[in-house]
């Protein structure tokens, strides 16, 4: 039964991560925005699928170098949690704050193949190595990388890191092709405001939750 509670919470975990790094209106959000409306749904969702392939590598490059100094985590990991909590804040505050309606450019009709809209996705969210410090946060914060973790367990939180990261890019896709006709910059400043509240809430429950000799996961 414990193994079984281990390996939930390694999902759930994964999942959580997986939705919270691909969530915030970045670049590759407004872009895979943008194609879902010029061009169609699977435009968008394959665009957020290179983002997602970039996001597992950076993961996978953040959790090799963690495991370096997993002793270290493990020792601690009450003092990690408080600071990635405290990070996560900041992100949650920077998130509700930012306008990525900026970014949006006039509509181009053009769609290319889907190959040439996954690799630009890809190359754009490989072009920010900061990602790594919000892994490095997240990781920190749910206690991600243990020492009693074996490959499998490894693996399969990896493989949840993605399935998280593809839930919200399909189900964000999903919701700009049934609102299209309604979508406007506006639309896309109020989501990311929404998005920066609730990461707020996360943060900040898991600081008085930590300081409470307590956990939110």
């Amino acid at each position: 039964m414990g193994n079984l509670d281990s390996l939930a919470s390694i999902i759930l975990q994964g999942l959580i991560i997986g939705v919270v790094v691909s969530a915030p209106m970045g670049p590759v959000g407004v872009l895979c925005i943008q194609r879902t409306l010029n061009k169609g749904r699977w435009y968008g969702f394959v665009t957020g699928l290179g983002a997602a392939v970039s996001d597992i590598i950076y993961a996978v490059l953040t959790g090799f170098g963690m495991s370096v100094i997993v002793d270290l985590i493990d020792k601690n990991i009450f003092y990690l949690q408080l600071f990635g909590s405290i990070l996560l804040l900041g992100f949650g505050v920077y998130t509700f704050m930012s306008n990525p309606a900026r970014s949006l450019r006039p509509a181009n009709k053009n769609k290319d193949s889907y190959i040439r809209n996954f690799i630009t996705a890809l190359l754009v969210t490989l072009s920010n190595p900061l990602i790594i410090f919000l892994f490095i946060t997240l990781f920190a914060r749910f206690s991600f990388v243990k020492p009693a973790m074996n490959l499998t367990q490894i693996s399969i939180g990896y493989a949840f890191i993605a399935i998280g990261a593809l839930i919200w890019w399909f189900g964000l896709t999903y919701f700009v092709h049934r609102v299209s006709s309604h979508f406007n910059p506006r639309g896309i400043w109020v989501m990311n405001r929404i998005i920066g509240t609730i990461v707020c809430i996360v943060a900040i429950a898991g600081v008085v939750l930590t300081l409470a000799g307590s956990s939110l996961y």
